[in-house]
């Protein structure tokens, strides 16, 4: 699989008619330098034909602000069968704004077009993975699990979802994450599997039959009836086998608040169901959460906090020439040391 090197391979791709049916590029695309900017394609026209384009270059990656580094492991692949040397930070650590977290040395055009694929492979995770960490920070201990799939491009949907678990998630709930994670995926259940039924007991019972002793039963309690109610009910049908209910409440009946986590615990309890747990979803966040906790929750599902968190901006520079010292005006010339990446290739 030979990648682009050149404007004039770019007039060669062809898009065939089946692989319009999704807009969404593949490994192939990926790895071939499909999804560059084309700057960089033309740099290395006009640096070859200055005889420049092999040059030796040290080039840097940094961050603006803060956060969880994530998505080197893509980046190592994309780089594998590249002739250069590469150092990183591993993934999972923190960082600061302005810290050296890549540094590439080789020569230019081994891998110039990946400079965009690189920073996107590196920007968006750590900005999941950061996310996750705060919400980890806010339960304090408690669990909490990724349910944000629904929010992104199925594309991309399980790289959001790694990049959570290595942010501090206790578990994935989109299948394919979680098996490159070598982990079992987590869920509950959806309203259409009560809506479909027509009531929630129905299901609670079926859930249980079918389950695996060892599995956590969590049943959903907003569909039909008021939340105490539905919690009982079920709590009688399945007596200890219930793990938790989940409140997930929609914002049109005022979503799930302190007082509502209060009150179904209270009355699981009045009842003598003092093992059920109470696990809350939607619309968290980190503020919302230590809400909810301090009130009774025991365990959350977060989606749109995480999945919907900003990339976090990263910048490649040039830093050395030829063994030389070089940046643009506004950056410092040559390598910024950081005893925290490591020589991984």
């Amino acid at each position: 699989m030979e990648s682009i090197k050149s404007l004039e391979d770019i007039k060669d791709i062809k898009v065939s008619e089946l692989e319009k049916k999704l807009v969404s590029a593949n490994h192939e695309d990926i790895l071939r330098g499909l999804t560059t900017d084309v700057y960089f394609v033309r740099t290395l026209d006009i640096l070859k034909h200055m005889e420049l384009d092999e040059t030796e270059v040290t080039a840097e990656i940094f961050a603006r602000k803060e956060g969880i580094f994530v998505g080197i492991e893509e980046v190592k692949e994309i780089l594998k069968d590249k002739d250069i040397e590469l150092w990183a930070l591993d993934e999972g650590e923190r960082f600061k704004p302005k810290d050296t977290l890549v540094r590439i040395k080789g020569k230019y055009n081994e891998f110039a077009i990946y400079e965009s694929v690189i920073l996107g492979c590196l920007a968006s995770p750590s900005g999941w993975a950061t996310a996750a960490d705060e919400v980890k920070k806010a339960c304090d201990g408690s669990d909490f699990v990724v349910f944000g799939t629904r929010h992104l491009h199925p594309s991309v949907s399980t790289v959001m979802e790694r990049a959570a678990y290595i942010g501090g998630a206790s578990s994935v709930s989109n299948v394919l994450a979680a098996k490159r994670l070598g982990i079992e995926p987590t869920g509950t259940l959806p309203h259409a599997s009560f809506i479909i039924a027509g009531d929630t007991v129905k299901v609670a019972k079926a859930y249980n039959e079918i389950s695996p002793e060892n599995h956590k039963r969590i049943i959903l309690v907003d569909t039909f009836k008021d939340e105490v109610e539905e919690s009982l009910r079920v709590a009688e049908a399945l007596g200890e086998n219930l793990y938790a209910i989940r409140l997930d409440t929609p914002s049109e009946r005022g979503g799930v608040s302190p007082e509502l986590v209060k009150e179904v615990r209270h009355h699981l309890d009045m009842k003598g169901y003092e093992w059920v747990k109470i696990f809350v979803s939607g619309g968290l966040t980190p503020e919302r959460i230590r809400e909810l906790k301090a009130a009774g929750a025991d365990s959350f599902g977060v989606g749109s906090y995480i999945s919907g968190a900003r990339a976090i901006d990263m910048t490649m520079d040039i830093k050395e020439v030829n063994g030389e010292p070089i940046a643009k005006r506004g950056r410092l010339p040559g390598i910024v040391e950081n005893d925290n990446i490591k020589k991984i290739k």
